[in-house]
């Protein structure tokens, strides 16, 4: 929208505001402006709410990512340990009967 505003000079502003002033009156103009800024101000306010919602889930997210990466390495941990144990049964087992070929 600021670039809108670069390509039109003082002169054009004037002739704008002159056309309006002339099609709608002096009267009405205010009420239109302030009709404008109530409407520009919802809009601003619904864009921060929505802003707000999109932040707040957002963190919601990177909560329940940080909790299931615990649970994964909780995990991770306890099948290492589960290998590591059934290795040395297997181990235990096969011992003696290990035969060493030539």
């Amino acid at each position: 929208m600021s670039l809108i505003v670069l390509f039109i000079s003082g002169a054009e502003i004037f002739i704008v505001i002159m056309a309006v002033l002339l099609i709608f009156g002096a009267d009405k103009v205010p009420e239109m402006a302030r009709t404008i800024g109530k409407t520009v101000k919802s809009i601003r306010e619904a864009t921060d709410d929505i802003k707000y919602e999109i932040t707040k889930e957002s963190y919601k997210i990177e909560e329940s990512n940080k909790d299931l990466k615990k649970d994964l390495e909780d995990e991770q941990k306890s099948l290492i340990q589960q290998a590591k144990s059934v290795k040395e049964d297997i181990e235990d087992t096969i011992g003696p009967i290990k035969r060493t070929f030539k």
